[in-house]
């Protein structure tokens, strides 16, 4: 048999979940014919075939999280492979998959049966954890439930799929990565403010202000290699809540495109996030982003930098109070400002200087 393996998606993604097969052991597939489709990140994928066969066997099922180079699907020998796909030439023996890497810790291969990994999925239990008693390393069913009665409050745990899987791993990610500082301002907004007014643009708008006064904090930096790169384009990235979880759509050359392009852009890439069918490209590359989560509640934050970017800017709750503006003492309504910068790589006065730039732009009236 020939094997064909999981492919790179992109971006140093090490895994995807299956959500669904399209074909079964025993079909006959052509080449680029939709084979299965998984998860990764915050998108579903489908992966094609790479060539023309028949499918002598499957590797997994709905709900298994494969290892970029693990076994997807095996074809029946003697079938030419096509080799003018996304996914290159398939060798004649694929050698075992090696244990894969996140964040420089190597993953251990787990020897196990598909009904084994679903009962450790069940209970929680992380089968790297576990150590095993059967046949030549395996785990076994029975070494699955010892260690899930282990476990503090072992029973009715919910595995963490899809969109908040993802989650939690950028969020622990930027936990360990980041150092984080944070500033905050208020910008007087009644010359333009009304229930109407198109809040997520005038923040897009200011943070090209913000950037092209500061242009540090449109910025990646490779921790590695002590090495950033700063973006002359702003790629913004806009957090939307969905039931699913966060998902950050990235809203590409926000400086320099008309605000009617920009809304019916955004308004795209939200319909795509209600449906999810949001490309993986259309999720990738964020060079600052934006959190506009006054539209629930809030007013100041202290928000999460998502490396490699350096900041994130957040707007609060507008609210009519008497304020201090350019016009002296008034009742105006008032736009909170939260801005979070990675002080390893942005100043203290390079992010002020962000700020009073966004800030004094959301103040115009137009």
């Amino acid at each position: 048999m020939k094997t064909f393996a999981l492919p790179d998606l992109g971006e140093g993604l090490a895994e995807a979940e299956i959500v669904a097969w399209h074909v079964a052991e025993g079909d006959h597939v052509v080449a680029d014919q939709p084979l299965v489709s998984v998860e990764t990140e915050k998108a579903v994928v489908e992966v094609p075939s790479p060539q023309a066969g028949r499918i002598a066997r499957l590797f997994g099922k709905p709900g298994d999280r494969v290892l970029v180079g693990a076994p997807l699907a095996a074809y029946e020998e003697g079938v030419h492979a096509d080799t003018g796909t996304v996914v290159g030439e398939l060798s004649a023996a694929s050698p075992t998959p090696s244990p894969r890497t996140r964040q420089g810790v190597a993953s251990p291969i787990v020897k196990a049966t598909p009904v084994v990994r679903a009962l450790a999925r069940e209970h929680g239990v992380d089968l790297a954890q576990v150590t095993p008693s059967g046949t030549g390393g395996t785990v076994t069913q029975e070494d699955v439930l010892r260690a899930a009665k282990a476990l503090p409050g072992a029973g009715g745990g919910e595995p963490l799929k899809g969109v908040r899987r993802a989650m939690a791993l950028n969020m622990a990610r930027a936990h360990a990565a980041v150092v984080p500082a944070s500033l905050f301002d208020e910008a007087d907004v009644e010359g333009w403010w009304t229930q109407g007014a198109d809040v997520t643009l005038r923040l897009a708008r200011a943070i090209a202000a913000g950037v092209t006064a500061s242009p540090a904090l449109n910025c990646w930096f490779d921790a590695l290699r002590m090495e950033r790169r700063v973006h002359a384009q702003i790629d913004l990235g806009v957090a939307v809540d969905s039931e699913e979880g966060l998902i950050v759509p990235v809203l590409r050359n926000v400086g320099h495109r008309d605000t009617g392009e920009l809304r019916r852009e955004l308004d795209r890439l939200k319909a795509m996030v209600r449906n999810r069918s949001v490309p993986l490209e259309s999720l990738r590359g964020a060079t600052i982003t934006l959190s506009n989560f006054g539209t629930m509640a809030g007013q100041y934050a202290a928000l999460i930098v998502l490396p490699p970017q350096v900041a994130i800017l957040g707007a609060g709750r507008i609210s009519p109070r008497n304020f201090q503006g350019n016009s002296g003492v008034g009742f105006r309504h008032v736009l909170p400002l939260s801005l979070t910068f990675d002080h390893r790589v942005v100043t203290g006065g390079e992010a002020a200087r962000f700020l009073r730039a966004a800030a004094e732009d959301l103040q115009r009236p137009a």
